[in-house]
């Protein structure tokens, strides 16, 4: 149900037809259709109340010829193309102004014939018809570009990320540390903050840092790829599989970056991404600069007249990059996510859910609702627990359940029982401890109670307080070797034995 909160948004805010909004989700348009009509029936309003949840929000929606030929006034079909790339332009628009200022203008067909042929003499990229604002075309350059470690010496190649604006075909490059989801996001903001704006949609390759299982039909997005874009307010629709057209854009903005603006690059030697990113941005800019051949104006110009003043206003601060992962709830209402343990609400014990991980944060969802959110614990085997997520017996009587652990270790042996005791102990909560105290109880369903007394006691000997340690000791047989009793009486002493005394002497000077 994450996916109906979606479609809603990108029909009601972003405005897509309903085979856009399926391409970018994975949907069919039948079911964007049905979804609409639902909607439409329920009576509901967008934007749908705070308190309304993905459950209730189900509940509701699931309960559907020319004359003779003559010499007439030539339209500036210079300005005509430059205004079809407006929002809500069109030929019969321009057309209507034009026979107000030319009542011996060209009829409709003709106006439309003469424009025709006008713009076949132009570029590829400058034929295709662009909304100002509409789309923004990514796509990593085929060509990298060499980086050298000053320290060791060492090349590395700098993959080079292309971001292009549809209508004025402005150009943002830069170098990036490699072709990573985490780099290929960065890109994306820092592609946004160089627009100084949001276009409505953003069309990728099918690489595999923003789409998860290509399709030419329906495309499966990367959960953090769609998170980005819900952040901005933007729709991503991936260009299809085989299909460099639907990508023309971006393939001639790489070309054209590749020989303006890498090979001038391609005798100098750089020690650092920031010092290419630097030289980039500089020959960048020459190019945006550049005049047009066949039509007035440059890259710039086109930006500041048609683009900047259609993007959507950027958010106040930078998308912070998360990844998104699926966990399931264990007995002890923890999830494991990067090796930690975070709480959840007990009552989701053996549920699956979704976590969203930041730098500097962790929240879990449940069915599109956060149920928790916690600091995020760096290194491995910490446990973040909320005292609010905890059972009511486990918060006023506590002793409860560890003592049913201690019993039931107990009924395989005393030192089953020590043990399970000591690594309850050595937790600075006892549920914490919950895991590795099932895991010593269970290895009884796997080895006979003499082992994994043996086991037990060795353990207890050597201090070991973990699941794994002990599991160790029976897989390799340990307890089946006799332990060294314990010395009752300090060794004889010898002449070579050196007591406490001789470390208190003050050295003798040379």
């Amino acid at each position: 149900m994450r996916k109906v909160k979606e479609m809603l948004r990108l029909h009601f805010e972003v405005g897509l037809t309903n085979r856009q909004i399926a391409r970018s989700l994975s949907v069919s348009h039948s079911t964007v259709n049905d979804l609409l009509g639902r909607f439409q029936v329920a009576g509901l309003d967008w934007p749908l109340p705070e308190d309304l949840d993905e459950a209730a929000l189900e509940a509701e929606l699931y309960s559907g010829n020319a004359g003779k030929s003559r010499r007439r006034p030539e339209p500036d079909w210079n300005q005509t193309h430059r205004e079809l790339s407006r929002k809500g332009v069109t030929l019969q628009l321009l057309w209507l102004e034009y026979k107000d200022r030319q009542p011996d203008g060209y009829q409709y067909s003709r106006f439309c014939e003469r424009y025709r042929l006008w713009s076949g003499q132009l570029d590829v990229v400058m034929r295709q018809d662009h909304r100002a604002g509409e789309k923004v075309f990514v796509d990593f350059a085929g060509q990298t570009v060499p980086l050298t470690d000053p320290r060791t010496g060492r090349v590395t190649e700098a993959p080079v990320f292309v971001a292009a604006l549809g209508a004025s075909s402005y150009t943002y490059v830069e170098a990036t540390a490699a072709e990573d989801l985490r780099s290929f996001i960065g890109a994306h903001c820092r592609a946004f903050e160089f627009f100084g704006g949001i276009p409505e949609v953003v069309v990728p390759d099918n690489l595999k840092a923003g789409v998860t299982h290509p399709c030419r039909y329906e495309p499966d997005l990367n959960p953090t790829y769609l998170d980005m874009a819900a952040f901005y307010g933007t729709v991503v629709i991936p260009a299809r599989s085989a299909r460099p057209r639907d990508k023309a854009k971006v393939e001639s903005a790489v070309g054209v970056v590749e020989r303006r603006v890498l090979a001038p690059l391609r005798d100098r030697t750089f020690f650092s991404l920031a010092e290419l990113n630097r030289a980039l941005g500089e020959l960048a800019d020459q190019l945006n600069r550049r005049p047009f051949q066949k039509l007035d104006g440059s890259r710039r110009s086109l930006f500041e007249e048609l683009d900047r003043p259609a993007l959507r206003p950027l958010p106040g601060r930078r998308y912070e990059f998360a990844e998104w992962k699926k966990a399931r709830v264990n007995i002890d209402y923890h999830v494991q996510v990067e090796h930690n343990y975070y709480s959840v609400p007990y009552a989701l014990v053996h549920k699956e859910v979704e976590v969203r991980l930041t730098l500097g944060t962790v929240e879990v969802l449940f069915r599109g609702h956060r149920v928790a959110s916690h600091i995020r614990a760096h290194g491995r085997g910490r446990f973040v627990t909320d005292p609010a997520h905890m059972p009511e017996a486990h918060r006023h009587q506590r002793d409860r359940t560890p003592a049913r652990l201690i019993t039931e270790a107990e009924t395989i042996g005393p030192e089953t029982g020590k043990l399970v005791q000591a690594i309850l102990l050595d937790r600075p909560h006892p549920e914490q401890g919950y895991r590795a105290c099932l895991g010593v109880i269970r290895l009884g369903r796997r080895y006979p109670p003499e082992r994994i007394e043996a086991a037990a006691q060795r353990a207890n000997r050597s201090g070991v307080r973990s699941y794994k340690r002990f599991q160790s000791i029976l897989e390799n047989g340990l307890d089946r070797v006799p332990l060294e009793p314990r010395p009752e009486t300090p060794p004889a002493a010898h002449p070579n034995v050196r007591g406490p005394h001789y470390f208190g002497k003050e050295a003798t000077p040379c």
